[in-house]
């Protein structure tokens, strides 16, 4: 299968470097012909959890020039997410007649470019890799995680098979026949813990060890899971069951149990930097119109506010601007939208959208 990777930040890299290293022939679609040489001139390597690999030689270029190329049966789509809706028109050109555009982002968008382009080209993807790019063309590998893939529409068929047969040897990828579930699953922590981190600029472990951060993770995850399921989506087990310890359909009950809830929770991602808060330090857009933001915006559709992931998201674009700084004040002052939200709560008023 021939197969193009559209960016190579820390996944695209990361996923590259192993897949090359395994015999898999790969090309890569750079953001300037600068980068291209370079990695041309440099290779590739990568260290960290799976162990050291390197490649001395990649096929790489501009999108540009890979106009007038041989067409590709699989684009892996490994940049941001707004890169990713910009780039998705002119990727579907490089295609060849039976190709698949697989895009890999957090959030929302695989379904986007699925109602864009249709089942026939878009199989949805996620990722569960930790990783950095230490600088160009060199990667640190920070977990055990992979790729999962499956089709929007539900279950399973032979394109998901050729694809998880062509990645073969690279990177872990496994497929299932819940893919919505699965999107909302690894959605339900990227809004609890990946975007929490961020803004407080800790690692969860950290940040969850504060009574302000447990009431701000706890908030998050229940306001977007309970959408989620009013939404008709049946998350699946990502690290944990998607459904904590004492949920009563809208909220979670404290205790014991939901501790060792969180704890699983810690296990994996406790210790690693939020990829967003990276962002942050880069001066970077972040994916947060995808993430919290989207949680929102489909709250708001279907008729179930979510006040704190808007907060969320507001204070991620207060950041972006330049107008508040990541710490823990930010997480002091969600904290105290917790209690006006749980206020409300009490009252009935979370099923309407103010």
């Amino acid at each position: 299968m021939r197969t193009l990777i559209a960016g190579v930040g820390a996944l695209g890299g990361t996923i590259a470097t192993r897949a090359i290293a395994a015999g898999i022939p790969i090309w890569l679609a750079t953001r300037s012909a600068e980068s291209a040489r370079a990695l041309r001139s440099t290779g590739m390597k990568v260290s960290g959890s799976g162990g050291s690999a390197s490649v001395a030689s990649v096929e790489a270029a501009t999108l540009e020039e890979y106009e007038k190329a041989d067409k590709f049966d699989l684009i892996v789509l490994a940049t941001k997410a707004h890169d990713a809706l910009d780039a998705a028109p002119f990727l579907a050109r490089l295609l060849s007649a039976d190709g698949t555009l697989l895009p890999i982002q957090n959030g929302c968008v695989s379904q986007l470019l699925f109602d864009r382009f249709g089942d026939k080209v878009v199989v949805g993807g996620l990722s569960n890799l930790g990783a950095t790019m230490v600088e160009p063309g060199v990667y640190e590998q920070k977990n055990a995680g992979g790729l999962l893939i499956g089709e929007l529409a539900g279950g399973l068929t032979d394109r998901v098979a050729r694809i998880l047969q062509a990645l073969k040897g690279g990177i872990e990828v496994k497929a299932t026949p819940n893919f919505s579930g699965a999107v909302w699953a690894k959605l339900l922590l990227n809004c609890s813990v990946t975007t929490i981190g961020a803004v407080a600029g800790q690692t969860m472990r950290h940040y969850i060890a504060t009574s302000a951060g447990m009431d701000v993770f706890r908030n998050a995850y229940d306001e977007a899971l309970r959408i989620a399921l009013a939404a008709g989506v049946r998350p699946e087990r990502m690290i944990v069951e998607p459904t904590p310890p004492g949920w009563d359909g809208a909220r979670s009950s404290l205790g014991t149990n939901y501790d060792a809830w969180v704890e699983e929770i810690i296990v994996t991602y406790g210790d690693l930097k939020p990829s967003m808060l990276q962002d942050f330090e880069r001066r970077r857009r972040t994916e947060i119109d995808f993430i919290n933001g989207y949680v929102a915006q489909l709250g708001e559709k279907i008729g179930i506010s979510a006040p704190l992931n808007a907060a969320i998201a507001e204070t991620v674009h207060l950041i972006e601007q330049g107008h508040i700084h990541p710490g823990s004040a930010r997480l002091e002052e969600l904290a105290r939208r917790c209690v006006s939200i749980n206020e409300e709560f009490e009252g009935g008023s979370h099923l309407a959208v103010e």
